[in-house]
């Protein structure tokens, strides 16, 4: 109410309206605060509860649209609170997508947060004397870089982080207060992020830099030749794991686990052909058919928060379907040697030590033969070999995950990266200046390996020393790389000797596409002259064969066909036999 006016001076229909609009923020605020109770595993606990939440917070949005003059006049609404409702519809909108990897709803976030700016909804924070409305207006900016980091929106990512960077200042300067480090530390993160790709793909005039997409495009992936008889398990579920030393974060979202979670995503087509009406809710509804697996990123999990998402997605995995592991780790090796070489003799990769779970849990061990508890076993993924289980390491301990059994007949593969890399290619490519045998984990801007999955020209650019590629010679390079694939997919499916597991796992596209990416990195690992170590090229289990696969002459000519299209062919061996 404003002024003098009493309730009484109100009318009967105007007093609703600020009663019902009461109603709805408190209803709102009640079921959102909820959102954080549900649990973040399972894939059916949560949709109830998130469809009313969502159902309250539309109505809300369209009662503020439709009573605005009332509600401005009655009820003294200010611009920053509708931007606080359209900040939460945007928050709803992108856990959505976290819960159902589903991209659209990436786009439906954008949406709304992009209206808030647009609109300018937190303006007026500034000139009140509340610290606690400028820090809404700081993560609101924070929530924003997510998403557009996700959608590829780098350039308006540096403009946000500019603006970011000011507010952030202000902030500081009329407030004494004490998280100026941890925002500032925000700021580092998020410009360290969007540096960390270690080629720019530029226009033809070399003025601009071009961002590209490295999600699933249409087209993309080698097809089946016709007759060929492969599995038919679809991809469902997948779990990607970060715990490296020091790697590029940003809102616990390391580089490799931001690569890989594309990887597994096809590029939404309205992402590309479609802008939606900003600030406008869609309807939360579940598609047809989903186009992508489920995911959960798991960052810096505890060995008990991982074990329980693990054996959650193997409980929910559908009939004739896949369960990824991708696992960005430090390596945990051995710490002694073993009469018995068992799963739990060659250490894995790390887990995160809460240390505040387990009394006595710092104690050291009392003597060597004792394993490490804070460690992801290749045994600890037994149990769940009963059903079909794709796994990737990319640690300084992958080689661990060689001493697999398959204990239960499922199909079962995992893609090992190299445990050392040469020293001029991590210290001058991945801007990392550490010890002579530099370990994947000591990668601050990515992994090599990660980076060949996830867009192997772009990797390929990198180990050859190149800091920019022209956007005419990427393209020929690509269009290249795509008969590339062909030829690798069609020696996985005619040779005789390759473990069925492969095949069984060839027939659904983001696993196809990994095998070849995979078998593409091996290759051209083993051609360039500065890996000249076993330990500096990717591994797998079951073994691959060799001479049909990652030392095929074939695809060693075409390696060498590439390198000359980027005028690299100086850094291979363009004699097979000296391979070795």
């Amino acid at each position: 109410m404003t002024g003098a006016e009493t309730e009484e001076d109100i009318p009967l229909g105007e007093r609703k309206t600020v009663t019902d609009f009461c109603y709805l923020l408190d209803k709102s605020k009640q079921l959102f605060n909820g959102l954080r109770d549900l649990p973040q595993y399972g894939h059916k606990q949560w949709q109830s509860y998130f469809g009313r939440t969502f159902d309250v917070y539309t109505k809300l949005w369209k009662f503020q649209q439709q009573h605005r003059q009332v509600l401005d006049s009655r009820y003294g609404l200010k611009r920053w609170q509708i931007g606080e409702v359209a900040s939460k519809i945007g928050q709803l909108y992108y856990h959505y997508y976290l819960r159902t990897s589903e991209t659209s709803y990436l786009n439906e976030a954008f949406s709304f947060y992009s209206a808030i700016r647009q609109r300018s909804y937190y303006f007026q924070v500034n000139k009140e004397d509340r610290p606690e409305l400028v820090v809404k207006k700081l993560r609101y900016y924070a929530r924003y870089i997510v998403v557009c980091l996700l959608l590829n929106k780098m350039d308006l990512v540096k403009v946000l982080v500019k603006e970011l960077s000011e507010e952030i200042e202000d902030y500081t300067q009329r407030f004494n207060t004490e998280d100026q480090l941890e925002w500032n530390l925000v700021l580092q993160e998020v410009a360290a992020f969007v540096e960390a790709d270690p080629v720019m793909v530029l226009n033809e005039n070399n003025s601009a830099v071009v961002v590209i997409s490295h999600r699933l495009q249409e087209g993309s992936v080698p097809p089946l030749e016709q007759g060929m008889v492969v599995g038919q398990l679809i991809l469902a579920d997948a779990l990607i794991i970060g715990n490296c030393n020091n790697q590029v974060k940003f809102s616990e979202l390391t580089i490799d686990m931001f690569r890989m979670l594309q990887t597994l995503e096809r590029e939404p087509v309205n992402l590309a052909t479609q802008t939606p009406k900003q600030g406008t809710v869609e309807p939360i509804e579940k598609p047809a058919k989903r186009e992508n697996p489920h995911k959960y990123l798991l960052y810096k999990p505890t060995f008990s928060q991982l074990f329980t998402f693990l054996s959650a997605s193997f409980k929910e995995l559908p009939a004739n379907s896949v369960l990824l592991v991708y696992l960005s780790a430090t390596g945990v090796f051995p710490t002694g040697p073993s009469d018995y070489e068992g799963p739990y003799d060659f250490g894995g990769v790390l887990t995160n030590t809460n240390r505040d779970v387990v009394n006595g849990e710092t104690m050291q061990k009392k003597n060597q033969a004792q394993k490490e508890m804070h460690c992801l076993h290749p045994g600890d993924l037994f149990p769940f070999t009963r059903k079909p289980l794709f796994v990737i390491v990319d640690s300084s301990n992958s080689t661990a995950y060689k001493n697999f059994t398959n204990l239960f007949g499922q199909p079962l593969v995992c893609l090992l990266s190299p445990t050392v890399y040469p020293k001029s290619v991590q210290g001058v490519l991945l801007q990392n200046n550490t010890s002579s045998k530099n370990t994947s984990d000591q990668c601050q801007r990515g992994s090599l390996f990660t980076l060949f999955l996830y867009s192997p020209l772009l990797a390929f650019s990198s180990v050859c020393g190149l800091n920019s590629v022209r956007r005419g010679l990427w393209d020929r390079a690509q269009e290249f790389l795509s008969k590339v694939y062909n030829d690798i997919g069609q020696m996985i499916t005619r040779s005789r000797t390759i473990d069925q597991a492969f095949l069984q796992f060839f027939g659904d596209e983001f696993l196809r596409l990994l095998l070849i990416r995979f078998v593409f990195c091996s290759a051209a690992l083993r051609l360039h002259k500065l890996f000249r170590e076993s330990q500096s090229f990717p591994d797998s289990y079951p073994e691959l064969p060799k001479q049909d696969t990652v030392e095929n002459s074939l695809l060693q000519k075409h390696i060498l066909e590439l390198a000359t299209i980027l005028d690299v062919q100086s850094l291979f061996w363009d004699d097979s036999l000296e391979v070795y």
